[in-house]
């Protein structure tokens, strides 16, 4: 008697533990989109908005107000490229479409393709940040030596929040993983290939 209530003891155990694994393993694929919606609500994480022009130049310019927006740039260790600003800050009335430019350099004999991310400080102000161009929205890739200007257009909504008075907006450039056919880049496409 014994033996038999301490294998049924045994196998609810290894039911539990079965069910806790396969628990586990769903959590860990449903992460992904619970931190996107997490980030949507507090609005932290800093993604920003995409727009097309056309929607841009179509909001109301607030010449009342001004928005400071700082300029940021890094580059990953595993990336050998300077990537910097073209200006730091700017001073911009909310509704203005506006246009800065960065200025990345493969310093390599290589073909070297990047991915930069984007990220907003504060967090609150990402949903009142739009891009209608940006070099995020690519991967880009650098010949041996070259250096570009990469441009960013973008619009500060004049629903941003009046106690907002400071965006940074800071790019982390990687380097981009190899395509399926196993170089970093496709030059057919202009050294641009689409990652949304």
């Amino acid at each position: 008697m014994e033996k038999n209530d301490r294998k049924q003891a045994n196998q609810r155990v290894v039911k539990r533990l079965g069910i806790a694994a396969v628990l586990m393993f769903g959590f860990g694929f449903a992460l992904v989109p619970l931190y996107d919606v997490f980030c949507d609500i507090t609005g932290i994480n800093g993604k920003t908005g995409r727009i097309d022009m056309e929607e841009a130049l179509s909001q109301q310019v607030d010449a009342d107000r001004l928005v400071t927006v700082e300029f940021l740039a890094t580059v990953h260790s595993d990336l050998p490229w300077e990537f910097r600003p073209m200006v730091r800050r700017i001073k911009v009335h909310p509704g203005e479409v506006t246009e800065v430019n960065y200025l990345a350099s493969n310093k390599t004999e290589n073909l070297v393709a990047g991915q930069a991310v984007p990220s907003l400080a504060p967090g609150l102000a990402a949903k009142y940040f739009n891009k209608t161009e940006c070099f995020c929205f690519t991967r880009q890739t650098l010949g041996p030596g070259e250096s570009r200007e990469m441009p960013l257009r973008f619009v500060v909504d004049p629903e941003l929040p009046e106690n907002v008075r400071t965006v940074s907006l800071s790019y982390t450039f990687y380097q981009a993983e190899p395509d399926a056919s196993g170089s970093t880049s496709s030059m057919e496409s202009g050294g641009l290939e689409s990652v949304m």
